[in-house]
């Protein structure tokens, strides 16, 4: 069986070559037992020399491939690169800063051999701060009763694909992709095991709380449609308030006369119905926003430089 190891990189010059001698010796174990590898490096338009360390591995070890984007187009494209190049019966899908420790692959090849066509590793939250910890608890809590699919706190990227599996994610072609959504979506005979959370070996995280909180909001918004029939409903409640007021202020002038009404009262009931009215344009425009760019039909990434075939995505 042959196993393709997708790595995105960002920034992982410090790093990268550590990883890939980690990754070998996994290859090298698991080649008496029948499994062949290659590597598939996605370099997302880094700004140091990552694209230089990978084609000095390319040169060195002839199972290395890589793709290196035009620009940085995030990880879900990398992601998705990733997958369109790797060849292998199986695909272990992983980072290049050795958070995910490259000997838990030889647990999943294990465990692909007894059928499953996804090994997910689900990471434990030990050294985490608590406020990140009590952070991502409530957010999969949330999520969970409103999205279509079932999300794991701690199930990330780090997993073992099946090429069915693998084949199943490449034909959903939508441009707004959210990754683990989507491997949760397609389905297929699943195992999840846990492993200790490990330290980034070098550099820093690109993630801040911003993407952080955007790539939440990308997984609220990619499964489901509650937000627009929550915002509708939000409407129908409010039409109701301001009936049963009408008829208050009505009943109210015709018992005591007419009185002028309040100043505070307007002011915090047109602000209120403001505010609402804002929240929900923001919510129906970040749908049409959604539309406009699956409508444009662009690539998801350019590719600058590689040493495989030519992809649909490459600049002619």
């Amino acid at each position: 069986m042959l196993i393709s190891i997708v790595a995105p990189c960002y920034n992982e010059e410090d790093v990268l070559e550590r990883f890939h001698q980690e990754v070998q010796k996994i290859a090298d174990e698991l080649l008496p037992l029948g499994h062949d590898m290659e590597f598939v490096y996605v370099d997302d338009g880094s700004r140091d020399r990552t694209l230089a360390v990978l084609r000095h591995l390319a040169d060195c070890d002839s199972r290395v491939r890589y793709v290196s984007f035009s620009r940085n187009f995030g990880k879900e494209a990398a992601l998705l690169a990733g997958l369109r190049h790797a060849s292998g019966d199986a695909v272990v899908v992983m980072d290049a800063d050795l958070q995910h420790p490259p000997e838990l692959i030889k647990r999943m090849v294990e465990l692909r051999g007894q059928g499953y066509d996804q090994v997910i590793a689900k990471r434990s939250r030990t050294g985490d701060r608590l406020t990140r910890t009590l952070t991502a608890r409530l957010y999969y809590r949330l999520i969970n009763r409103l999205v279509d699919v079932e999300l794991v706190d701690g199930v990330g990227d780090f997993r073992l694909l099946s090429r069915r599996v693998v084949d199943a994610v490449l034909n959903l072609t939508e441009y707004n992709r959210f990754s683990k959504g989507l491997f949760a979506w397609v389905g297929f005979p699943s195992t999840t095991f846990e492993y200790e959370n490990a330290t980034r070996e070098a550099g820093t995280s690109s993630w801040s709380f911003r993407s952080l909180l955007n790539y939440g909001l990308d997984g609220l918004l990619s499964f489901n449609n509650r937000p627009l029939r929550a915002a509708l409903w939000l409407g129908m409640g409010l039409l109701l308030c301001a009936g049963v007021y009408t008829a208050w202020i009505v009943g109210a002038a015709l018992v005591n006369g007419v009185q002028t009404p309040g100043y505070v009262t307007i002011i915090t009931a047109v602000t209120a119905l403001a505010g609402v009215q804002m929240v929900m344009l923001g919510v129906i425009g970040e749908y049409t926003g959604r539309i406009y760019y699956e409508v444009k039909g662009r690539p998801h990434f350019l590719v600058k430089a590689t040493n495989v075939e030519r992809t649909k995505d490459l600049i002619p």
